[in-house]
């Protein structure tokens, strides 16, 4: 039988079409990632409630779910892991099992206003993030967005080790690097961002965190300008917020919303 195209990813131990920074108590991830997603995704979210959204490696659909508590409700998530999809399911959630680069492919052209990718770009190989990218650009309408994020190899205390603690990761990003392989694709870039992990305010320990972190940052962001750099986004993980564009068809130099 010949391999289908996820069976020849080079990640194979955490594949890119799953979800795996879960907590061991999947009943609990249901509020801890709402924050999350509430703090850092949402508000990127196209305003239409019609919008048909794809979340690719959903997991047990935290995502999926909080779309939905928002309004969302034209929303299909996918996972590689039947285990993964049986959590979203008994939370009657509309998550199916299915393999990334085989769903997209069956799905008409511009048919999704939507696609958000739970999973680390990072867990692709450069000529397979290229393929996944157009392959996503293809299935989106018009002006529909691609939210996705990866590692961010700018933070100069977790940034290389982000890269080496996972075998399955295969590279990280800069703002600029992020912001070059999306127009690169084809995509118009909208907003890149670091993504805030403190989101639970009722913790005052996460307060202390972020005033520390956001100190750190001011220090490696003058660290960087010695050495001729200037990179302002330094959390642990770095997101994008791009669209299909018509006028975008091909990479550039030009670092813009940062």
């Amino acid at each position: 039988m010949t391999p289908s195209r996820s069976d020849t990813l080079a990640a194979q131990m955490e594949p890119f079409d799953s979800f795996w920074e879960g907590p061991d108590d999947i009943e609990k991830g249901y509020r801890t990632f709402k924050a999350f997603y509430k703090a850092n995704y949402l508000k990127h979210v196209t305003p239409d409630k019609d919008a048909e959204i794809l979340v690719i490696s959903c997991g047990p659909g935290y995502f999926v779910n909080v779309l939905n508590q928002a309004g969302y409700f034209n929303v299909t998530g996918i996972d590689s892991y039947a285990d993964k999809i049986e959590h979203a399911r008994f939370h009657g959630l509309n998550c199916i099992q299915a393999r990334a680069f085989e769903y997209l492919e069956a799905q008409d052209d511009e048919s999704l206003d939507v696609i958000f990718g739970e999973q680390e770009l990072n867990h692709l190989t450069k000529d397979e993030m290229i393929e996944f990218l157009i392959l996503a650009r293809a299935k989106l309408k018009e002006g529909g967005q691609l939210i996705c994020h990866g590692l961010n190899g700018a933070n100069p205390i977790v940034g290389a080790e982000t890269l080496a603690q996972n075998w399955d990761h295969q590279n990280t990003f800069t703002s600029y690097s992020l912001n070059q392989v999306l127009e690169h694709t084809g995509f118009d870039v909208q907003k890149i961002f670091g993504l805030h992990l403190y989101v639970f305010y009722k913790n005052p320990a996460n307060y202390i965190a972020w005033g520390i972190t956001g100190t750190l940052h001011i220090l490696f962001r003058v660290m960087f300008q010695i050495y001729g750099k200037f990179n302002k986004i330094f959390e642990k993980k770095i997101a994008a917020v791009a669209v299909k564009s018509t006028g975008s068809t091909g990479s550039s130099n030009h670092l813009r919303s940062i």
